[in-house]
């Protein structure tokens, strides 16, 4: 019924200047991966795009640039090493429009790898974990490899794929990458302190995978009827819905149901999501479209920041020029809260780096990525306090940005923004 192939014999069929797209985030097939690596004097110039993979990523390096080139759609820390080594690229898009890239043609690909769970009774497997722009990657690629896992969850949503839509198997028995967090710092949870303050009961969350979401999480149980509709989650939720802290029965869309594009985290929350229909897995152009995001009343976006200026315009994605990430769905989620009936945006980051670094500034960096702009912030929030900047002039944001940075920082900041004008 299936055509179950190995991984070098599925990978055959990628041929030189052809584009391949991958799974994302702990979803990645690593067994497709290294196999198509394998293939390195064989192939030429091979466009392999993503968002964050987990796990290695063998045909970043920079040796093999002759035969594969990685096109990133976020840039994790496996692959960052290719925008300066020459093989890899980075293309800025909101994840929310990711999938139209290649539902519009706009990117054609030949082949996508992905990883699904084993087929049910009836035929069907589940893309587990990481949903994101792979349903639109599938419907548009000339072939789909997919590496069946007895080990990846089944979870519920849009992410079922009857087992015709799959062109060749390869079956494996792995583990899913996990990924685990320290505690949070001091200066994390007075961030946390700060930010659980602004969450109302009955409020939305949207929020990523850190030791600043987890502080904020931590100090949510004694909330009521919260919401979750966000673009990943990790473990620091699990609890909260076990005690009925979340439950999503005052969301506007998608109520009673928690609500992701992508998971990351333990072989608890992989256990915890497996056939469990609380939680519902949809494709990012669904989940980060912020005319979706912003019937949720109360929808609570909370993201972070590389830096911010004190007019609240927030750098996210670079350091400097210097590409470090990417645009995500930081933009989905601020303007959908922004427009949400009592909703609120807000940027949370310590004030200084570990180098103590003002994270502060008067102005960006030359060439600095704005992933938000001043317009669309509502809040900053660090260890010495919140800064509500909605509706309010560049002269006050500039002083409520100010108060909020670090003590040691403050009278150079207020005197070099200053300056500039």
């Amino acid at each position: 019924m299936y055509k179950i192939v190995s991984a070098a014999e599925a990978v055959k069929v990628i041929k030189s200047n052809n584009r391949v797209y991958v799974q994302a985030a702990a979803a990645a097939p690593q067994l497709l991966m290294k196999a198509m690596s394998d293939r390195y004097e064989e192939l030429r110039n091979v466009e392999v795009c993503h968002l964050h993979v987990e796990g290695e990523t063998p045909y970043a390096n920079p040796d093999l640039k002759d035969s594969f080139h990685v096109n990133s759609f976020f840039i994790g820390n496996n692959v960052r090493h290719t925008l300066t080594a020459g093989n890899g690229s980075y293309t800025p898009v909101f994840l929310s429009e990711l999938p139209l890239l290649f539902k519009r043609n706009i990117l054609p690909l030949d082949v996508a790898l992905i990883h699904v769970s084993i087929p049910d009774k009836h035929g069907y497997c589940s893309l587990g974990v990481s949903v994101e722009a792979t349903l639109a990657a599938i419907d548009n690629a000339k072939i789909v490899i997919a590496q069946v896992n007895e080990q990846m969850p089944r979870t519920h949503g849009d992410g079922i794929i009857h087992h015709t839509e799959i062109d060749l198997f390869v079956q494996c028995n792995e583990p899913i990458p996990t990924h685990f967090l320290g505690e949070p710092t001091v200066i994390e949870n007075k961030i946390g302190d700060y930010v659980a303050s602004l969450i109302e009961d009955r409020s939305t969350l949207q929020m990523g995978i850190g030791t600043i979401p987890n502080a904020v999480l931590s100090r949510l149980t004694n909330h009521k009827n919260l919401g979750l509709h966000t673009e990943m989650f990790s473990d620091g939720v699990i609890d909260l819905i076990l005690k009925d802290v979340v439950n999503g029965n005052f969301k506007g869309v998608n109520p009673g149901r928690a609500l992701a594009t992508f998971l990351v985290g333990s072989k608890r929350l992989y256990d915890y999501v497996d056939d469990n229909p609380f939680v519902e897995m949809k494709a990012s152009d669904y989940v980060n479209d912020a005319a979706i995001i912003k019937q949720n009343p109360k929808m609570v976006a909370i993201n972070s920041a590389i830096e911010v200026d004190v007019t609240g315009q927030v750098c996210a994605d670079s350091i400097g020029a210097k590409m470090y990430s990417g645009v995500g769905g930081q933009m989905d989620y601020i303007r959908g809260a922004s427009l949400s009936e009592g909703g609120k945006a807000i940027i949370a980051l310590p004030s200084i780096t570990k180098k103590g670094i003002s994270r502060i500034v008067p102005s960006l960096k030359p060439g600095a990525g704005v992933v938000t702009t001043r317009s669309h912030v509502h809040y900053v929030v660090t260890e010495y306090g919140i800064a509500n900047l909605y509706g309010k002039t560049i002269k006050d944001r500039v002083k409520a940005l100010v108060n909020i940075a670090h003590p040691d920082h403050r009278e150079f900041i207020d005197k070099a923004y200053y300056e500039l004008i």
